[in-house]
């Protein structure tokens, strides 16, 4: 099992990055807050779970082990799958996962994209005992520079591929900026996409994703 890598960042995309390991370029998913956290060049340590089909074997990468804990147990809930998974960290904190599947908070997780009411009703009872709040609060991820030019089809790209509609994700990323106009002045893509998905997180007037669950 491949638990972390560490090594010079060779890439970060939009849903992905790239560690130098040795002279291998190892590839892993993460969520935007990981990667907003990255940057090409610099040394760093993304924790890991290796997630093994009959036909692939791909890395998901993580900032702290904790995310990963929160990603495995989400596994072992029936339907969800690794991309489902690492929407609700996307959307989710840690904490917040472990706060919701604790006080049996369904509607929590249905503000994530992929998951309706039933996917959301399973989480709780299967996840119930087996995350418990740890009072850790949300740690803020570093913010990734960007140089602004055409920001919102970026994000817009970002969280199209965490599973949003290009219509919902374009009146979220506009509603959000609306609330958080320091933010959107900045023009950075990783801290937009940020702050957008914690708005979202927060349920503040947010747009519900449409239901697959």
């Amino acid at each position: 099992m491949i638990s972390f890598l560490r090594g010079p960042v060779a890439h970060v995309g939009l849903s992905s990055g790239v560690i130098d390991v040795n002279g291998a370029g190892m590839s892993f998913w993460a969520t935007p807050q990981t990667l907003a956290g990255l940057r090409v060049g610099d040394e760093a340590v993304v924790h890991t779970s290796l997630v093994v089909r009959e036909d692939s074997m791909t890395l998901f990468g993580f900032a702290a082990p904790e995310e990963r804990e929160v990603f495995e147990v989400l596994l072992g809930v029936s339907g969800v799958g690794p991309r489902l998974a690492l929407a609700v960290l996307a959307v989710h904190s840690p904490e917040a996962v472990r706060v919701a599947a604790h006080s049996e908070d369904a509607k929590a997780f249905t503000k994530v994209p992929g998951i309706g009411p039933k996917v959301g009703a399973r989480l709780v009872l299967e996840l119930k005992g087996k995350l418990v709040p740890l009072g850790t609060g949300d740690a803020p991820a570093a913010a990734a520079a960007s140089d602004g030019a055409g920001w919102k089809p970026q994000v817009i790209e970002a969280m199209s591929s965490l599973g949003w509609s290009e219509k919902d994700a374009a009146s979220s990323i506009d509603k959000a900026m609306a609330d958080q106009p320091d933010v959107a002045e900045t023009g950075s893509v990783p801290e937009i996409l940020r702050a957008t998905l914690r708005w979202l997180g927060q349920g503040t007037r947010g747009v519900k994703a449409g239901s697959r669950g």
